[in-house]
């Protein structure tokens, strides 16, 4: 995948052998098209085809049911240094290695994602994440299960962070907020809390809060 060692004409893509939803192996394919990142994209035969119809070195990414999704660049350089061209992505390896692709970092708070994108914590940075909630949910207070099952803003945590929760669900979405404003936040006894533990926040995300009942 770093290397892109393909023959001429061809590029190196993850995509699913034997049948299934994930990536588990890679394989050349021909370069079909010259979609840069951030271009519309075209996944022939599904997300995990491998198929699509981005230059080399990019991947059709956030696919819907109809094979459509957006070019993402892929990391290059080397497993041990990955390198992203784009200075505001990181290198977030998946899938065993097989899915290494460059997401945008992004501010909580701004909510600065492309489109339906949500901005959420990965590590000690925040990512890009497709929006995986569901229609007519993902609102402040509703069940969530995944921490990109919410709406923009909004983030999937252990539901005793609110007694407006369902306290039998996975999770709960809440507000990120900031810990340099009055606080705003929804609910009995609800605060703006640090996201991190004490003398644990990156410099740049120290004003970054979550929603919750403090303890």
């Amino acid at each position: 995948m770093y290397a892109q060692d393909c023959p001429e004409g061809e590029k190196c893509a993850p995509y699913n052998e034997g049948g299934g939803s994930d990536w588990n192996a890679t394989k050349c394919v021909p370069v079909t098209g010259d979609g840069q990142p951030g271009d519309p994209c075209t996944a022939i035969g599904g997300g995990v085809s491998g198929l699509d119809d981005c230059a080399e070195g990019i991947y059709c990414w956030d696919v819907d049911r109809m094979g459509h999704g957006e070019c993402i660049e892929m990391c290059s350089g080397d497993e041990a240094a990955p390198v992203c061209k784009d200075e505001k992505a990181i290198c977030q390896v998946t899938a065993d290695s097989i899915l290494d692709l460059c997401i945008r970092t992004c501010d909580p708070l701004i909510q600065d994602c492309p489109g339906d994108d949500l901005c959420i914590p990965v590590g000690d940075t925040f990512v890009c994440a497709p929006d995986a909630s569901p229609p007519d949910a993902g609102a402040v207070f509703d069940p969530c299960e995944f921490a990109n099952a919410c709406d923009k803003g909004l983030l999937c945590l252990n539901p005793s962070v609110a007694d407006e929760c369902d306290q039998d669900a996975g999770g709960c979405c809440m507000p990120f907020c900031d810990l340099t404003k009055p606080n705003m936040c929804p609910g009995v006894g609800v605060m703006c809390i640090s996201l991190y533990e004490k003398g644990m926040a990156p410099p740049e995300f120290e004003h970054v809060g979550i929603c919750a009942i403090p303890g």
